[in-house]
This record gives structure tokens, C-alpha cells and sequence, in this order.
């Protein structure tokens, strides 16, 4: 598994993921929307912890920097 994400990248999902969670524990999101955030974010932690997106690979995306040649 090549890693894909950028620091940067890592850190916006982690600040989404602990608003989600947030919202969830605050009872400002409920029900099922508030199971679907709550999933959403356990993705975000996931992803942003191995620095991988299944996603971007699907797209071709990549937001890591590209290693310096010499």
C-alpha cells in the first residue's frame, strides 16, 4: 500500500473527524445521520493514520509530495 496523503491532508481529516465526534457526543447530530457521521469519522481517523485513501486511488489522485530527484 503506497501512501497517498499528504501531512496536510492527515491533519484536515483528523480536525473533521473530531467535529463529527463532537457533534455526535453533543447530541447536535442524532439517529441514523448521527451513526453515518460517527462512521464517517472512524474512516477519516483510519485513512489519516495510515496515510492511505482507497479513494484517491480509484481517481488517481495523490497529495504527497513527490520525492526529490537527484
Amino acid at each position: 500500500m503506497k501512501k497517498n496523503m499528504s501531512s496536510t491532508d492527515r491533519i484536515i481529516r483528523v480536525i473533521i473527524a473530531a467535529v463529527l465526534i463532537g457533534l455526535f457526543f453533543a447530541n447536535v447530530v442524532v439517529g441514523t445521520l448521527g451513526i453515518i457521521l460517527l462512521v464517517l469519522a472512524g474512516v477519516f481517523l483510519l485513512t489519516s493514520t495510515v496515510s492511505f485513501c482507497p479513494l484517491y486511488t480509484l481517481f488517481g489522485i495523490s497529495t504527497c509530495p513527490a520525492p526529490e530527484r537527484k
